[in-house]
Order: structure tokens, then C-alpha cells, then sequence
């Protein structure tokens, strides 16, 4: 294969977005940078701290301490495990705690503008797959390639599901629905950075997709852009 290309994706909460990367990353074998787990190791940090409960956050504590949090990520196997601090913390971060809180801490100006210079860092060498909600408007708007990813909140929320009863935890569909819901409205609504699908982004609609058919089909479209660079 030619020259490497960078590639952003984004879309709504539970729509595979970190799955459909980290299977990018290995086939082409690129370097994959899950902004998400990022965010959720901060809110972690300040559910821990006490500067996060009942939904809400004392941002000015956290803009506060801020300096004190450091993230990285160990691959391991081909999987990407989060360091909160030099703590693997890939397990903690997924629970339904932290998906209650994220959108507020990530609605933060200061968090994005900490997170975003890390992310920016790590994109300068190229050949690499970021995923989030603001990678192709933000953080890398001269991605070759921008995805969009999309999924009726029902089918997201039946996924978010069976992916947290997998793991042994009890859960309540009614109740992830509506945080898939809630995290859609404050995702598009907030003012710093909000989500929303990038001029020259294409579109992956994966309501009734498998995972097989999804990489087949983005595949596709890397191979289009790695072309087009290879000709130009």
C-alpha cells in the first residue's frame, strides 16, 4: 500500500465507532487513538474525585485540576488499554457511571482544549485512526478521510445493552435509551464543539450492518483516498 492517510471518525454514542476503528487500525495498521476513552478516563477521574455526582460537575474544581491528569494508552494484543495517571482503567471506564457523567465533563472547554493538544500531537505522524465527535470539525479537519457514523438510538441502546450484560453488569434497556437519548442532545447542542457531521464526511448508516459488512464497505473508501494521494 502507498502513502498513509489519516482518517477521522465520528458519530452518536454506541454507534461502533471505537469497534469499526480499532478494525481499520489493525488491518491497515495504522496507529488508533480512541479520543473517547480519553474523555471517559476524565470523568472517571472526577467521579473518583468527588468532583462528579448525581449528573452533575463542579467544573471549576476540575478545570482546577486538570494539570494533575495524564492519559495514555498501552497497546496490548491489538487492543488499546487506557491509562488513567499510568492505571490501566479500560475496564472502569466503560461502566454505566461514567456514561451518565462523560457528556458533561466533555462539554467542558478547558477538557477539550487539554484533549485536543494531545490528540493533535499524536496525529502528526500520519497512518493514524482517531475516532470521536469532533475529530473531522476540530481536531482533524485535514483528515483524508472523515466518517460519519449513525444508528437509530433503539438499535445503539439494544447494542450498549448486550455489550454491558457481557460483562456481568446489570443493566436496565428503558434506562440506557434514554441516556443514549440525553447524551444525543447534549452532544449536538453544547457550544464548544459540538457534533455534527463534517462537510466532506461520508455517511455510515450501520442500523443494519455487521461489523463484516461495515470494514468491507470503509475499506473501500480508504482505498479510494490512498489512491487518489498515490496519483497526485
Amino acid at each position: 500500500m502507498g502513502h498513509k492517510i489519516n482518517i477521522a471518525v465520528d458519530g452518536h454514542s454506541s454507534t461502533g465507532k471505537s469497534t469499526l476503528a480499532r478494525q481499520l487500525a489493525k488491518k491497515l495498521r495504522y496507529r488508533y487513538i480512541d479520543t473517547g476513552a480519553m474523555y471517559r478516563a476524565v470523568t472517571l477521574y472526577a467521579l473518583n474525585a468527588g468532583i462528579a455526582a448525581e449528573g452533575k460537575v463542579n467544573q471549576k474544581v476540575l478545570i482546577e485540576v486538570l494539570p494533575e491528569i495524564n492519559i495514555d494508552f498501552d497497546p496490548d494484543k491489538g487492543a488499546n488499554h487506557t491509562l488513567l495517571n499510568g492505571v490501566n482503567v479500560e475496564g472502569e471506564i466503560r461502566a454505566m457511571q461514567v456514561s451518565k457523567h462523560v457528556s458533561h465533563v466533555a462539554k467542558v472547554a478547558e477538557v477539550r482544549s487539554k484533549l485536543r493538544q494531545m490528540q493533535q500531537k499524536a496525529a502528526l505522524t500520519g497512518g493514524i485512526v482517531m475516532d470521536g465527535r469532533d475529530i473531522g470539525t476540530v481536531v482533524f479537519p485535514d483528515a483524508e478521510l472523515k466518517i460519519f457514523m449513525t444508528a437509530s438510538p433503539e438499535v445503539r441502546a439494544q447494542r450498549r445493552y448486550d455489550e454491558l450484560k457481557e460483562k456481568g453488569q446489570e443493566v436496565d434497556f428503558d434506562g440506557i435509551l434514554q441516556n443514549v437519548k440525553e447524551r444525543d442532545k447534549i452532544d449536538s447542542g453544547r457550544e464548544i464543539s459540538p457534533l455534527k457531521k463534517a462537510d466532506d464526511a461520508v455517511v455510515l448508516d450501520n442500523s443494519h450492518l455487521t461489523r463484516e459488512e461495515q470494514l468491507k464497505w470503509t475499506l473501500e473508501k480508504v482505498n479510494e483516498k490512498i489512491r487518489k494521494k498515490d496519483e497526485g
